[in-house]
């Protein structure tokens, strides 16, 4: 049976020996599909008895139809970032609860991952951030964040105070724990434990979300996709800047954060019958409860 993906990339969670057997059965039921299967180099040592051939992340990116990320949203944050610039479409399938990126069950995964094949999906394009780090004339760090970046204050220290400018205005001066820059991806990970709103999706927007600050006025602001973040540090008691939790950088006062969007995007490839209302219910606990069970309810 023909498939519009003619060559597709398994990538597993690294370090996790659990991944060989469901790797083993998508590899298997690929090539049922006469599809050319392409393993990453970390993944590669966790299936056995199988000569695919194993690229770089790079490699993939220039070769590969898909992506078949296997494991968690953290694992899918790391590929996404990576394989962003060569526009290579993403599916995830989680091993245990299904997460926000990797919304796909292991059990069900080969009759998804059919329709998928067949052409029975949906598109979603996600937006990055590129994040820069500013000291004096130099610039000394940069990253892309999927989900978000943050400025925080260090282990054991007190407050930072930073100023924050959008499109080189001054916006307001912030004593807090830290400050985070989310995307709609991330609104619903970090800066939703701090108070931040939930964004679709859909959406092309930049939150900006205070960790604990002073002033209980500092409120979270959504800001348009084009914008420019900046952050001048003043007291930074040992600070760092993290992407994703992933890359960090330790900053200095007068540092400058500069947050802007990224020229690229993250294309996620979901089920025909995806819905992202259901996965919020599903994750976040809220009630089933509905008008036409209600009314069927017994009375006393």
């Amino acid at each position: 049976m023909n498939s519009l993906f003619k060559t597709i990339a398994l990538i597993g969670k690294h370090d996790n020996p659990e991944i060989m057997a469901p790797l083993l059965r998508l590899g298997q039921y690929m090539e049922s599909r006469r599809i050319s299967v392409v393993l990453d180099c970390l993944t590669a040592p966790h299936v056995q008895g199988k000569k695919y051939p194993i690229l770089t992340l790079d490699e993939i990116g220039a070769r590969a139809d898909l992506a078949i990320v296997l494991g968690g949203d953290g694992t899918m944050l790391n590929i996404a970032r990576r394989l962003a610039p060569f526009d290579v479409p993403l599916v995830g399938i989680n091993q245990g609860r299904l997460g926000f990126l990797t919304d796909l069950s292991i059990d069900t995964m080969l009759e998804t991952l059919g329709s998928i094949f067949d052409g029975k999906y949906i598109t979603e394009r996600r937006m990055l951030l590129s994040a820069e780090v500013i000291r004096g004339k130099d610039s000394l760090f940069s990253a892309q964040a999927f989900n978000d970046v943050a400025v925080n204050r260090g282990v054991g220290g007190g407050m930072v105070e930073f100023e924050v400018h959008i499109d080189g205005e001054y916006v307001y001066s912030l004593r807090a724990d830290g400050l985070i820059i989310a995307t709609p991806t991330g609104s619903t990970a970090y800066a939703l434990s701090s108070g931040g709103p939930i964004l679709h999706p859909s959406l092309d927007l930049i939150a900006l979300v205070p960790v604990s600050p002073h002033t209980l006025s500092n409120r979270p602001i959504v800001v348009g996709p084009d914008a420019m973040v900046e952050i001048l540090m003043h007291r930074t008691e040992g600070a760092r800047i993290h992407s994703d939790s992933h890359s960090h950088f330790d900053l200095d006062e007068s540092d400058k954060v500069v947050i802007r969007r990224s020229p690229h995007t993250v294309r996620l490839l979901h089920s025909s019958n995806h819905s992202y209302y259901r996965m919020l219910r599903e994750k976040l606990g809220w009630s089933g409860f509905s008008y036409e069970k209600a009314i069927n309810l017994p009375s006393c």
